[in-house]
């Protein structure tokens, strides 16, 4: 007998939703938690399941926040950014963000216990206030790189 171990999973996903025609991306704003003391604007995303490839959580949760559809392969993995302290304070995790430029469906707030709105805001000027991790994804994304950042972790000193 084979058994396969599945890691308990630390990994997030995000997708960048790009309408080339109009210049505008997805955006989800967060209501106020335990984690995010005030509103905040981020794009769309979430946890990755254990056992759950990237790509398709990425698909997953999209459609979960907006109603959008993407296929998993229509996704380019554009940054990933190591978090010192996770969403749950439970410690670090991975945040992969993805993009693409093909979808279908429409945008829209489909968790209104979570979200205060859905809605496409001009890709080169996200609203604040605005999840870190979102403002430094996007920053690569449109400058083309770099392809690693890391976030709340101290400078390290050699």
């Amino acid at each position: 007998m084979t058994t396969t171990s599945v890691m308990n999973s630390r990994n997030a996903v995000s997708v960048i939703v790009h309408d080339q025609d109009t210049d505008t991306i997805a955006a989800v704003l967060y209501a106020a938690r335990n984690w995010s003391p005030q509103p905040a604007w981020t794009i769309p995303g979430g946890k990755a399941e254990p056992g759950e490839a990237l790509d398709e959580a990425a698909a997953r949760e999209l459609k979960e926040e907006t109603g959008l559809l993407v296929d998993p392969s229509d996704l380019v993995l554009v940054h990933v950014i190591h978090v010192e302290q996770g969403w749950d304070q439970a410690g670090q995790f991975v945040l992969f963000v993805f993009a693409t430029d093909k979808w279908t469906g429409e945008l829209t707030n489909t968790e209104p216990d979570k979200h205060l709105a859905a809605q496409w805001v001009e890709a080169d000027r996200f609203p604040e206030p605005a999840f870190p991790t979102s403002v430094q994804a996007l920053a690569a994304y449109h400058d083309g790189g770099p392809s690693f950042s890391r976030y709340g972790w101290s400078v390290a000193t050699v």
